[in-house]
């Protein structure tokens, strides 16, 4: 490798020196009369421009190349960049440049999936890149339903402090993924996902303050378990607005009024948080929701089911492995931080018994029903929103 450095470092013309010597000499020729031959001018010229290419250090275009894959777009940013010459090509499979690079360029799309694809990814996670392994771990153990190897790269993302590793990996645990149902391991999920929601991660975050309200893998503790969900709501918050600075604040964002809800109360009180848009679901779980919408025809498996969250796209790996809506019983999801985000795009509106609900407003007002002064309503074993998680 050429270095800025060392013996191997080539002795750089300088161009600005040599242009104008050039066109001083010029310039004496032409006084003395002298005609410039034309051949002589168009073979000075691009012998400049190129020793100036090809004496770039190595190092350089690397720095370049990682500066372009930490930031691409997609994955043809990078490859239009690979085919430009033999030397982009050659610098840009670098162990240093492919360790950069982001979740975007690694989005591959499952209908372009293929063996080349599969070998970039691992030449990729080979490299150390975190995204890389996760993308690559998730394919492998949902997808190809290689367990062992998948469950291995997300563990070795995970160990990285990639936060969307770690709760996978606590969804698997909680879930028993890959295994039978005596295979959950509730506290290894409960760990698991507190290192996600110490990261920042704001499904983690949802997720323990279920855990913890509910007693569910670690001791019960509500208050703990409400600080943390209202943590998970304000940083949803706070990834919408800084996503657009500039954006002023739909009051529906902030207005947060189910059935028989108590009028006047904060969002951020809520499970299920503001009424903010969805973030953008990571490449990973497009990939299986594409996978098996395009392929199977939403079908993982005989008898098998897929969450219900339209961003989520995880398969179940054995019958009845998630946890159904206790209302209607008609949707199912892997975790507590799917069901919010299907609740407030989606399932909302469908949910049955809401419109029997909406039929009987003003009746039975009382009956059955607990306010607990934080504007989240409980009724009949169900949370603020009229939908509860049953066992399947």
């Amino acid at each position: 490798m050429r270095t800025r450095r060392g013996e191997c470092y080539p002795k750089v013309m300088n161009v600005c020196v040599e242009m104008k010597r050039v066109m001083k000499r010029r310039k004496v020729e032409s006084l003395a009369g002298e005609q410039i031959d034309c051949r002589k001018k168009s073979k000075f010229a691009p012998e400049i421009a190129g020793d100036f290419f090809d004496a770039l250090p190595d190092d350089i275009v690397l720095c370049i190349l990682c500066k372009l894959t930490a930031t691409a777009t997609c994955p043809a940013d990078f490859a239009n960049v690979l085919l430009t010459c033999k030397r982009f090509n050659g610098l840009g499979l670098n162990s240093l440049v492919l360790s950069r690079a982001c979740n975007r360029m690694l989005a591959v799309k499952a209908k372009n999936w293929s063996e080349s694809a599969h070998k970039f990814l691992k030449l990729c996670a080979d490299t150390g890149n975190f995204e890389a392994c996760f993308t690559l771990g998730m394919i492998r153990f949902y997808c190809l339903q290689n367990r062992g190897s998948g469950a291995s790269l997300m563990a070795k993302a995970a160990i990285g402090n990639h936060a969307p590793a770690l709760y996978s990996l606590a969804v698997i645990q909680f879930n028993g993924s890959g295994g039978s149902k005596n295979d959950k391991d509730l506290r290894a999920g409960v760990a698991l996902c507190a290192r996600a929601a110490f990261i920042g991660h704001v499904d983690a975050l949802r997720e323990l303050g279920h855990c913890l309200q509910d007693g569910y893998g670690v001791k019960q503790n509500i208050a703990e378990g409400r600080r943390f969900l209202v943590q998970a709501n304000a940083r949803e918050l706070a990834y919408v607005l800084a996503a657009s600075p500039t954006a002023v604040v739909p009051p529906s964002w902030l207005t947060w009024t189910p059935t028989r809800h108590v009028s006047g109360g904060c969002p951020l009180l809520s499970d299920f948080g503001c009424n903010v848009p969805a973030q953008e679901a990571h490449p990973a779980n497009r990939f299986l929701s594409d996978w098996f919408s395009g392929r199977l025809g939403n079908v993982p498996g005989p008898g098998l089911r897929l969450c219900s969250h339209s961003g989520c796209g995880r398969p179940e790996t054995r019958r009845h492995e998630f946890r159904r809506c206790s209302v209607c019983g008609a949707v199912n999801y892997c975790s507590r931080a799917c069901q919010a985000l299907d609740w407030k795009m989606r399932h909302k509106a469908e949910c049955t018994p809401v419109e029997r609900w909406v039929d009987d407003e003003g009746e039975n007002e009382n009956e059955n029903e607990n306010d607990d002064g934080n504007g989240n309503f409980n009724g009949n074993g169900n949370d603020d929103n009229g939908e509860a998680m049953d066992e399947s």
